[in-house]
């Protein structure tokens, strides 16, 4: 919601890591925002899958509270940025954009 109230489309949702995967095989969007904790395959393994599919991919990470160790393994994955949920989406996004 947050992303569409500040003129952002989306074109796509995936309830977990595998199908973040498909999703983007299938759109190849402009970037991806990937929360770390999903169930079948976690946002880092996701990261590393689509990173192996096209490393020039801008992905944004959204983490909890308390999962500094997971985002650093997201960056060290190939992420371009993270975001503590909610604040900062739109300053991530729109500086992975540019």
């Amino acid at each position: 919601d947050i992303l569409q109230k500040n003129n952002f489309e989306v074109v796509a949702e995936a309830e977990n890591g595998k199908a973040g995967v498909a999703a983007y095989q299938k759109y190849k969007p402009d970037i991806v925002t990937m929360d770390i904790t999903m169930p079948e395959m976690n946002g880092i393994d996701a990261v590393k899958a689509i990173k192996a599919l096209d490393p020039n991919v801008k992905i944004v990470m959204v983490s909890a509270m308390g999962q500094q160790p997971m985002v650093i393994e997201a960056i060290q994955a190939g992420a371009n940025d993270f975001i503590v949920k909610p604040e900062r989406v739109i300053e991530a996004i729109t500086k992975v954009l540019s």
